[in-house]
């Protein structure tokens, strides 16, 4: 590619949430390396470590680290190292979910309220957490974007209390975005289609919603995490400075159609 399309060249940005090669954080990782970003990137723990660095080495990250949004030590050392290494940063991506199996599998009304605030604290909160890091780091402006999915305005079967937190979270997004942005910090959280990630595993008949919305979308395919790479960098580059607050559907359409 050439240097004059490599428009993240001179950002630097943290992304959170890579677990293996399928999911969307990497996909965002790989094109935020192609067009030229310096990265930040984290493991959730030693274990989660070393699937994550044989992915990332080719994008040599000068940051590295592990962060488990649950240990508020590890979130502060995270952002103390780019504040050390970087003085700055451009963009955030927060890519992490997570509901326990019998919440998540079951009614919501008859979600554990453990399970219920665990769900918020690390799909949703966190996302808080990180931005209140972030806001000094960003005297010049920025970019923080956060993941969505359609089951947080339409009910979708299987999906259950995840709904209700991701509306949460979209919420949120609408907020921070008011709040900040008259410091030219642009919030949005993306919206994809459903993919097979770690994540949507838990789901249950992920299969079937898959091929539901194959065969729904107008583009009648499914989206990859490349395509949603795509749109994250546009959004945390300059071209995108006049747009904040949005949830952005990346979903060959499927929001779309009854």
């Amino acid at each position: 590619m050439n240097n004059e399309h490599r428009y993240l060249t001179g950002k630097k940005g943290l992304v959170v949430g890579i677990a293996n090669d399928e999911s969307i954080a990497y996909g965002c990782a790989l094109r935020f390396n192609e067009l030229g970003a310096v990265q930040a990137i984290t493991y959730q723990n030693e274990k989660s470590k070393r699937f994550v660095e044989p992915l990332v080495e080719n994008f040599a990250p000068e940051i590295f680290m592990p962060l488990d949004v649950q240990e508020s030590e590890q979130m502060d050392a995270v952002f103390k190292a780019i504040q050390e290494k970087w003085g700055c940063l451009d963009f955030l991506v927060h890519s992490i979910a997570f509901m326990p199996k019998e919440d998540l599998q079951g009614r919501v009304i008859d979600c554990s309220l453990d399970g219920f605030l665990m769900a918020m604290d690390i799909s949703c909160h966190s996302f808080i957490r990180m931005a209140r890091l972030a806001e000094p780091l960003m005297p010049s402006g920025g970019c923080l974007l956060a993941m969505s999915y359609y089951g947080a305005n339409q009910v979708v079967t299987n999906y259950n209390a995840m709904g209700p937190v991701k509306a949460a979270l979209e919420s949120v997004v609408r907020y921070l975005a008011a709040e900040l942005g008259s410091k030219r910090i642009r919030v949005h959280a993306l919206s994809p289609g459903p993919l097979k990630t770690r994540a949507a595993s838990g789901i249950g008949n992920f299969d079937e919603l898959l091929d539901q919305a194959e065969k729904k979308s107008p583009q009648k395919r499914l989206v990859t995490i490349e395509d949603v790479g795509s749109v994250a960098a546009f959004l945390v580059s300059d071209h995108a400075e006049s747009l904040t607050g949005n949830i952005t559907f990346i979903d060959a359409g499927y929001h779309i159609v009854d």
